[in-house]
């Protein structure tokens, strides 16, 4: 008896859910599935990217001795750089809470049974995803480069006050990454008062003194700038100093915040490949007019000269930036439409799941695409790197490696 109460409730729930959908005009179904999508998008990439903002922040505060004011400057330009890794995710995680409570609750069967084509219900969440991939190529193009200036113009500032203001404190600090300490008997703004500076490099030392100093960073260019007045002392290799005014530029060491050609724009990308490309053939122009002297004269040593040598090592050089450069550019738009292809392929394996329990279909989506998708588009960024690869078509393995589970999980859905 019991089991014919629940039958009866069940089918009486499912034709109810069908009277609905046929009463409802075809945009209508579409417009709520759009709607759906939406507003579980909206609230999760917010939860998600405000998770990772804070937790990104801190680490690098911690790492840098930012205080909270400068953090809080941070997050803003932090926010670019974190979407185009947790906008994939997290559309994934949508479409998989959307399509796994439809089929649980029997609303795809019943918009079948009122003969609404799947596609009706499945490309609401597509159209969303190939949005979001031309806004991720934006991101990455446009708002990241001038997100990363910005934070680098927080950094360098926060690190020019904590320098000063430990100076005024204690009058001596020690920067071992910088390989720099400074004494001083006062700090009036930014000008160091009698400063006694010592820079270690390659295992020499040099010592400096001077009447004043003023400090500056440059983290764009990675350098350290003193500007000495009245200086006395001495460098490396016991080379006497003594001026009324010197600017001496100390290298920065490197750390992981700077991001290479991933901050550049796609038209600094290119500008920088044609320069590499002019400065391989040069190099090889180079080396072409040397041998061809060289055989003229019998002069067969020259092959082996320090100047031949070093045409070759450009040559090289610019070889190993192209690949590089050609690799950024060809992945940064297979990464952008990544979102679009991870979409295609949660969507219909939600609906087959049929589960309200969305955690358990999201990891069972998630898992496979984390341990073959991501070492796939490692593998060919390494190998593209290196020259095995050509990235104009292997920066697309990943995503046709999901494009593949993608066609059997909707042929699946569409046959069922």
């Amino acid at each position: 008896m019991t089991q014919f109460s629940e039958f009866t409730y069940t089918t009486g729930a499912f034709y109810d859910i069908s009277a609905r959908i046929e009463s409802y005009d075809m945009r209508q179904l579409e417009r709520y599935v759009m709607m759906e999508v939406l507003r579980v998008f909206g609230a999760m990439i917010t939860i998600s990217t405000l998770l990772f903002v804070f937790v990104g922040a801190f680490s690098e505060a911690q790492k840098l001795d930012l205080g909270i004011w400068q953090v809080l400057q941070i997050i803003p330009y932090a926010i670019p750089n974190l979407m185009p890794y947790t906008i994939p995710a997290t559309l994934l995680l949508t479409v998989c809470v959307v399509y796994g409570r439809m089929a649980g609750d029997s609303e795809i069967i019943a918009a079948r049974a009122a003969g609404v084509h799947i596609f009706h219900l499945i490309w609401p969440s597509l159209f969303v995803a190939a949005t979001l991939s031309i806004g991720t190529l934006v991101l990455t193009d446009q708002v990241i480069p001038w997100a990363f200036s910005n934070i680098e113009r927080v950094v360098a500032l926060a690190m020019e006050d904590i320098f000063l203001d430990k100076l005024r404190a204690q009058n001596h600090i020690s920067a071992k990454g910088f390989g720099v300490t400074i004494n001083v008997t006062g700090v009036r703004g930014r000008n160091l008062i009698n400063p006694t500076i010592r820079v270690v490099r390659g295992g020499k030392a040099s010592t400096v003194q001077a009447d004043e100093a003023h400090i500056e960073f440059d983290l764009r260019n990675q350098l350290i700038w003193l500007s000495l007045r009245k200086i006395r002392g001495k460098f490396a290799k016991n080379i006497q100093l003594k001026s009324e005014y010197e600017r001496i530029s100390y290298a920065l060491p490197k750390h992981g915040g700077n991001s290479g050609s991933r901050v550049k724009r796609t038209r600094e990308l290119l500008v920088a490949l044609d320069g590499q490309h002019e400065r391989q053939r040069i190099a090889k122009q180079k080396q072409a007019v040397e041998s061809a002297f060289a055989l003229a004269r019998g002069d067969f040593e020259a092959f082996s000269s320090t100047s031949f040598n070093a045409h070759e090592q450009t040559a090289k050089s610019a070889v190993h930036e192209i690949r590089g450069l050609r690799t950024e550019y060809y992945n940064r738009f297979a990464m952008s439409v990544n979102c679009f292809f991870v979409v295609l392929l949660g969507t219909p394996f939600s609906i087959l799941m049929a589960k309200k329990q969305f955690l358990t279909t999201f990891l069972f989506c998630f898992l496979p695409i984390l341990t073959v998708y991501y070492p796939i588009a490692m593998m060919t960024q390494n190998l593209s790197k290196s020259g095995q690869l050509d990235p104009s078509w292997s920066a697309w393995m990943a995503n046709g490696a999901l494009l593949v589970a993608a066609i059997y999980y909707m042929h699946r859905v569409v046959k069922n």
